[in-house]
């Protein structure tokens, strides 16, 4: 091929890489030439051992398919850099994926170009995290992975489920979106034994498989997965009770606080109510503790005990 011939082969692999299906008058008008073209470029691409899938009908359509393989893949400078500095901070709430994220980056920065390896070493030199806890449960990334096709192609999946007392049952459902809350990941599902809405948290997660069976997707209530999951978990049952009447306005205390969301209630345009309410003491008292104004507390003699407890070591200890 010649040296254009090359380049706009390579653009067209670009191009398919962007968008599951492109026609061949769209892929035409991108590279400037013919449909004809397209045609014999798209050929030229199958020699080489790529994919490529082709619909018939009048303007025609192509997608690169699933192959044996990995092909190469395109990146444009912005993309190179994303994906080099997600590598280098992998892996959240991931579990075992730190080796291949190193495998990967070893690969990815032996064909950088010279152009971009200031701006990576520039960039993560000057990034730094703080880990303020010990990790809590992680996700298995195969398992984030298989549940993320499924939801997907809209298939059913039948999976082990143990709730937050331990016990396992087993579930069937139809994988709707996979939802991060704070490091945790979490599945939205339709539960289709109890035809209704389940969130799952993935490391409860165990011996996920597919089922074969493929449905239509389901309108999820809200159109929004993130709010839907917040507000079923900020309704969750917790262990200990604990709700604020907070004497400032709602949007004041939520720009203060982290991870609350739907816990926070306005009361009138001067107040609103903080639920606090959590598994662990400690955080019910970090959570209060990161009140900056007066508040009134309703809350469980468990809770009330562990405050004055932590009032009075503070108190000694300043003493």
């Amino acid at each position: 091929m010649t040296s254009d011939m090359t380049a706009r082969v390579l653009r067209l692999l670009s191009l398919l890489q962007t968008r599951r299906e492109w026609s061949g008058a769209d892929l035409a008008d991108r590279l400037d030439v013919t449909v004809r073209t397209v045609r014999r470029d798209i050929d030229r691409l199958r020699e080489l051992g790529y994919p490529v899938d082709s619909a018939r009908g009048h303007t025609g359509g192509y997608r690169l398919a699933p192959g044996a393989d990995l092909p190469p893949l395109l990146l444009d400078d912005d993309e190179a850099v994303a994906i080099t500095v997600a590598l280098r901070t992998a892996a959240g709430g991931l579990t075992g994926i730190e080796e291949s994220a190193l495998r990967a980056l070893a690969k990815l920065e032996q064909v950088l170009p010279r152009r971009l390896r200031g701006r990576i070493a520039a960039l993560q030199g000057s990034l730094a995290g703080i880990t303020w806890e010990s990790r809590g449960p992680r996700a298995d990334p195969a398992l984030l992975a298989a549940l993320a096709v499924a939801c997907r192609d809209h298939e059913i999946v039948a999976f082990d489920y143990a709730d937050r007392h331990g016990a396992t049952t087993s579930r069937r459902a139809e994988p709707c979106h996979l939802v991060d809350s704070g490091g945790l990941w979490y599945l939205l599902a339709h539960d289709t034994g109890k035809d209704d809405w389940r969130i799952f948290r993935l490391d409860r997660i165990s011996d996920p498989a597919p089922t074969g069976r493929r449905v239509p997707p389901r309108e999820i209530p809200g159109a929004d997965p993130a709010a839907f999951v917040a507000a079923r978990l900020s309704a969750a049952p917790t262990r200990y009770r604990a709700v604020a009447t907070v004497r400032a306005p709602a949007d004041h205390v939520r720009a203060r606080t982290r991870y609350l969301g739907t816990r926070i209630r306005p009361v009138d345009g001067t107040s609103c109510r903080v639920d606090a309410s959590d598994d662990s003491l400690p955080r019910i008292a970090r959570t209060l503790a990161g009140l900056d104004t007066d508040y009134t507390l309703d809350a469980d003699p468990d809770v009330l005990d562990h405050l004055r407890e932590t009032a009075h070591r503070t108190l000694r200890a300043t003493r």
